[in-house]
């Protein structure tokens, strides 16, 4: 499969608008370079994303800010203990003929910001699977298609604080990216507090439609990639499951449970953008060995060795390069 020249032309579109995003997106936030890029990439391949990290790092206005930048229709619904899958989905209701009617909860939009994610216990967060897999919506027996394009992007504080719920492996595996937000260098914290102290109102321009983010999302499909990259992603893929054909001893020590099939498709198509973004019109293994981090990082479940001794997941993806 090749290019067609007209398909070239919307290619070099994107990597303009790209930049452009990332321009309006800086005027809001400070640093946080490679979070910006993977939550880009994640959109620009049809993937949710989900942002981790302690109160405080701006998960939540980030979110809103690509909203913003994007123009696509928002909704974001607060995660707590007493929600409901009826709060997310919507319910049906009597209207004044005494007969049912279905309206619509928050889910029908093109990008939804669940905050804190795993602060509602599973069965809230079970709403979402099915949304997010199949882009689709049944209630009160009847299915409904959302509107594309279709993103769920969703912030989550670490684990360990309390009044937390662990997001069960089978809705990890439906998010493309985590996104691990850090603290802010001493640098970027005085450029933070010398912006979000001052009167300045800042204007995020809407950079990109609802069909050009379409029509991306098509052309990105067909980028050509080589049988060797894309073996490499297999490849590297399969070495995470222990006890297996591929596994490395590292792998087989430290590691529960691999990452399955989903995790290869989504390194290949996140190298596509990755490689068009510099200028690549076929992604290469340094492509793949770019967005694997984020990509394979919520697949693979540590054992009480790692944890005993302090082994991360991001040495163990190393090992497998």
């Amino acid at each position: 499969m090749e290019l067609q020249m007209s398909d070239v032309e919307v290619v070099k579109d994107l990597v303009s608008k790209f930049q452009q995003l990332r321009n309006e997106i800086s005027k809001v936030i400070v640093g946080q370079d490679d979070a910006v890029e993977q939550m880009l990439i994640s959109i620009l391949s049809g993937g949710h994303s989900l942002l981790i990290g302690v109160p405080g790092l701006a998960k939540t206005l980030l979110i809103n800010t690509i909203a913003q930048a994007v123009g696509l229709d928002f909704n974001r619904i607060q995660f707590t203990p007493d929600l409901m899958p009826s709060d997310i989905i919507g319910t049906e209701i009597l209207d004044e003929n005494r007969a049912f009617k279905f309206v619509k909860g928050p889910v029908f939009a093109n990008i939804i910001l669940a905050d804190e994610i795993n602060r509602t216990p599973p069965k809230t967060q079970a709403a979402l699977l099915e949304a997010m897999q199949e882009k689709s919506v049944t209630a009160a027996g009847t299915h409904f298609k959302l509107d594309p394009p279709f993103f769920v992007l969703a912030t989550q504080n670490p684990i360990e604080q309390e009044g937390t719920y662990p997001l069960p492996e089978a809705q990890l595996d439906r998010f493309m990216f985590s996104v691990y937000l850090d603290y802010p260098s001493y640098e970027e914290e005085v450029e933070v507090v010398r912006r979000t102290t001052s009167n300045q109102d800042v204007k995020i321009n809407n950079v990109v439609t609802k069909a050009e983010i379409i029509e991306f999302q098509k052309i990105l499909r067909k980028i050509p990639v080589v049988d060797n990259v894309i073996e490499y992603a297999v490849t590297m893929v399969s070495k995470t499951r222990p006890n297996t054909e591929m596994s490395t001893e590292l792998v087989d020590k430290y590691l529960d449970w691999g990452a399955g099939p989903r995790a290869s498709q989504n390194i290949i198509l996140a190298s596509k953008v990755h490689a068009v973004l510099n200028g690549k019109f076929s992604p290469d293994i340094e492509d793949v060995k770019s967005v694997s981090f984020g990509i394979l990082r919520h697949r693979i479940v540590k054992n009480y060795k790692a944890e005993a001794e302090g082994i991360s997941e991001t040495q163990i993806i190393e090992s497998l390069f």
